[in-house]
C-alpha cells in the first residue's frame, strides 16, 4: 500500500513540475516547429471568448506583468534600453476584462473568467521590429492563431503555456526557419522563470487600467513599498 501511495505522489509531483521544467532546457532542446504546425491558443467550448480582444503592451507594462521592474543598476548603464528588447507582449483590453466578469455572471458561474496573455520572444530585435510593423495593435483572440501565429510564414516557434489563476500565459519563441539555436535564449529563460515564479492572479481587478491611462496597475512587493 505504501509503495502504491509513493508512486501516486511521484506521478502527481511530475505532473505539477512539468510546465516549469521547460525553463531549464538548453536552447537546442526547445521544441521549435513551423508556424503552421505549432499549437495555438485553446478555447475549449467557450467560443464567445474568441471575440474578446487583446492589445500590444508597452515595454514597461511587460515588466510590470512579469513583476520584473528595471533596477537602478540597469537604468545607469542603459538609460534608453529596457530589458527584453526583442519581446512583444499582448495583454487583455479593459473590454475583455470586464466582458469576462459579465460573461461569468450571466452564465451563473459557468462562463470562464480566465484571460490570456501572449509573449513573443523573437530571436533578434530586428525581427521583432519587422513583425511589429505588420501585426495590428489590437486583435480579437479568435484571430490570433490565424494572423499572429500561422501568419508568420518563414518562421519557427516554440510554445510554452502556464496557468496562473485567472490568467493563462502563452509564451512563443520565434526564429527564422532553418536557424540553429536561439540567440535570445537568455531572455527567454528569464521570462519563463519570471512567469513560473508569479503568484496566481485571483481576479482581474489588479489588471484593470486606471481611467486616465491604459496600463496594468502594478504594486511592488510589500518589502519594497515606501
Amino acid at each position: 500500500m505504501e509503495e502504491k501511495e509513493n508512486i501516486k505522489k511521484k506521478k502527481k509531483k511530475q505532473k505539477h513540475q512539468h510546465p516549469n521544467d521547460q525553463t531549464t532546457k538548453p536552447s537546442s532542446d526547445f521544441a521549435f516547429k513551423l508556424s503552421s504546425e505549432v499549437k495555438g491558443l485553446r478555447f475549449g467550448g467557450q467560443f464567445i471568448v474568441k471575440s474578446f480582444t487583446i492589445r500590444r503592451a508597452r515595454p514597461l507594462e511587460l515588466l510590470k506583468v512579469l513583476s520584473f521592474p528595471p533596477t537602478n543598476h540597469h537604468k545607469e548603464k542603459t538609460k534608453s534600453k529596457l530589458p527584453f528588447p526583442s519581446t512583444t507582449a499582448f495583454l487583455p483590453t479593459n473590454f475583455t476584462i470586464l466582458a469576462h466578469h459579465a460573461w461569468h455572471t450571466l452564465t451563473l458561474g459557468l462562463g470562464t473568467k480566465k484571460s490570456k496573455v501572449l509573449l513573443f520572444v523573437f530571436e533578434s530585435e530586428s525581427l521583432k521590429v519587422a513583425v511589429d510593423r505588420i501585426w495590428p495593435p489590437e486583435i480579437p483572440l479568435g484571430e490570433v492563431n490565424k494572423k499572429l501565429i500561422r501568419g508568420l510564414t518563414g518562421c519557427e516557434m516554440a510554445r510554452f503555456k502556464f496557468r496562473k489563476g485567472c490568467i493563462t500565459f502563452y509564451v512563443y519563441a520565434v526564429r527564422p526557419v532553418g536557424n540553429l539555436g536561439f540567440t535570445s535564449a537568455d531572455d527567454l529563460r528569464i521570462i519563463l522563470q519570471s512567469v513560473v515564479e508569479l503568484k496566481d492572479f485571483l481576479d482581474h481587478t489588479a489588471m484593470l487600467a486606471m481611467p486616465h491611462q491604459r496600463s496594468i496597475d502594478f504594486q511592488p512587493p510589500a518589502a519594497m513599498a515606501h
